[in-house]
């Protein structure tokens, strides 16, 4: 295993076509979302681009962009750090969330179709089952999805492009608190999609707004937890 904390072949190598410093980026912000990299995680360049098959110049280029979107900590004299993001930024992250996906909620209820739903009601029964399996990363990957199809069954492209800045940011802060929201979190997935499927607008609304409360409430309680 790496000092980065990365076990051996987690992660391919990169392909060489296309910008090598965007596909770096790109995978190392996925790890980082993820929580492969943990935050505080020193980042080593030198093992870093051992293990994406690179040099060490496309490494160096994707840790200044992460700096610069705060993902990275720059620190001089020590390197490279997985961001430690404060009860405040998460905060205030997750509570935009909620406004963003409230009215997303509100909006499908009044606009989806049945073939809307039906995609719901598949990614509900994927999710319960990624959960019944303890597979902690398909429910993250599950849970994005579906609030990913209802921006979409909206229908609203500002808001989706508005939703679509904070939807990594909110995978980062949805991973620590995944298998403590468990089914209890897919049950409401389900609740909000008859109210989706009645156009329920009202309630639709209140669901989501409870729903990534619910969230928001978990993340803050979870070193408690």
């Amino acid at each position: 295993m790496l000092s980065t904390g990365l076990p051996q072949g987690a992660v391919p190598k990169l392909e060489r076509p296309g910008p090598l410093r965007d596909r770096v980026y790109e995978a190392l912000l996925e790890l980082i979302t993820t929580r492969a990299l943990q935050p505080g995680q020193h980042l080593v360049e030198s093992e870093l681009a051992g293990h994406l098959g690179v040099s060490r110049q496309p490494v160096r280029e994707a840790l200044q962009r992460l700096n610069t979107e705060g993902w990275v900590d720059l620190r001089p004299a020590q390197g490279a750090f997985v961001h430690e993001p404060t009860e405040e930024e998460a905060d205030q992250l997750l509570t935009v969330r909620t406004l963003l996906e409230a009215e997303a909620a509100r909006l499908a209820a009044a606009n989806a179709d049945r073939a809307g739903i039906e995609a719901l009601d598949e990614l509900l029964a994927q999710g319960m089952l990624a959960v019944a399996a303890d597979d902690v990363d398909a429910a993250v990957a599950l849970n994005a999805r579906f609030h990913a199809k209802v921006m979409e069954l909206a229908g609203n492209a500002v808001l989706a492009e508005l939703a679509a800045q904070v939807d990594r940011r909110v995978r980062w802060y949805y991973t620590p608190v995944a298998r403590q929201r468990g089914s209890q979190s897919w049950i409401e997935h389900r609740d909000l999609i008859a109210a989706i499927a009645d156009r329920d607008e009202q309630l639709a609304t209140r669901l989501m707004r409870e729903h990534t409360e619910h969230t928001r409430r978990s993340y803050h309680a979870r070193q408690g937890a």
